[in-house]
């Protein structure tokens, strides 16, 4: 007799707040899951490109833009298992041309994809909080290290916005350091971020403009989220609120390792002081899921979508999400 439980593909990376999930210690009520912990570039890429996988890590900028074809592939469900204040991914030739923001106007910029969740959040934070609009700058997009990187999905911005790939046999990473281009926007540190390199972080103290930041805004930025294939879905709506479910009790059950302090649960010596630091910053529950404690953030980030050419109209936090998951039945 078969197994009435659905068997679903998902390729997320190997993060502590999913690692439950990986293992089989939390299991989504229904479904047997298949686990591909693949880097997130990968994910994105067969995600977007093949629609390989049932549920994926998704970038929050691709999806958003997938939601305005003729035919939107995926639905998301208010899982967030990527989370990056940007602050510290600016970087700059360490000559002293560019010593704030405001020095980036009229210059060069590389970034890997102009669309890339953490571009449209530099970008927007640096509009909104330092005073360097976004059209201030000419955007150079390719490789950060490998050659012939394009954007993996077709942008259509107005004109204000100049933005034009680098020759196809060079990087973003060779280019700053040559001088080519003045600054760059990456999620992933340069190679030539070392100890007695060329690059430094334009911030000098990354942690704490990011820490202002969220004191004055209440904003820790989302990468990502996760999508479902909207035919999956339809066939079996019950699957978003099985999944959101899951990934909430993977994420909760981490929480107590950061504070373990009989035997370290993470290789790093102040792990438990720093746990309590961001606790005491941001509360219990700093890595918040569900629609209610994001709403701020995702406001933000859909205005800056906007705002930046890419989304067509500003779309409403509700507008991401399975509706199954944006309300919990009260006993």
């Amino acid at each position: 007799m078969g197994s009435s439980r659905l068997r679903l593909s998902l390729a997320c990376w190997d993060y502590d707040r999913t690692r439950a999930l990986q293992s089989g210690a939390v299991t989504p009520a229904g479904i047997d899951l298949v686990y591909l912990p693949l880097p997130p570039e990968e994910t994105f890429f067969r995600m977007l490109r093949h629609r390989e996988f049932d549920v994926a890590e998704m970038s929050l900028s691709s999806y958003v833009l997938t939601l305005f074809t003729d035919d939107p592939p995926f639905i998301a469900i208010p899982v967030f298992p990527s989370r990056v204040f940007r602050h510290g991914s600016i970087y700059v030739r360490d000559d002293g041309s560019v010593t704030t923001p405001a020095d980036l106007a009229g210059r060069a910029v590389g970034v890997p994809e102009y669309q890339m969740t953490a571009a449209v959040w530099i970008r927007g934070i640096l509009a909104e909080h330092h005073g360097l609009p976004v059209d201030a700058v000419t955007y150079r997009t390719g490789g950060l290290h490998d050659p012939g990187r394009v954007e993996k999905i077709h942008l259509d911005l107005p004109p204000r916005f100049r933005v034009s790939p680098i020759p196809a046999d060079t990087t973003l990473d060779a280019m700053l350091v040559a001088g080519e281009i003045d600054a760059l926007y990456t999620a992933r540190a340069p190679r030539s971020y070392r100890p007695g390199g060329p690059v430094r972080r334009l911030f000098s103290d990354p942690r704490a403009a990011e820490r202002e930041y969220f004191r004055k805004t209440g904003i820790f930025p989302i990468m990502h989220t996760v999508v479902i294939r909207r035919e999956v879905y339809e066939a079996h709506r019950w699957i978003a609120r099985s999944l959101f479910d899951a990934f909430a009790a993977a994420k909760e059950a981490v929480y107590p390792q950061l504070h373990e302090l009989t035997a370290l649960k993470v290789s790093l010596p102040w792990t438990v002081s720093l746990a309590e630091e961001t606790v005491e910053l941001m509360g219990r529950d700093f890595w918040p899921y569900g629609l209610a404690p994001n709403a701020t953030t995702l406001e933000t980030f859909l205005r800056y979508s906007h705002e930046q050419g890419l989304a067509k109209r500003r779309l409403a936090p509700t507008d991401l999400f399975a509706p199954e998951t944006l309300d919990a039945v009260l006993v």
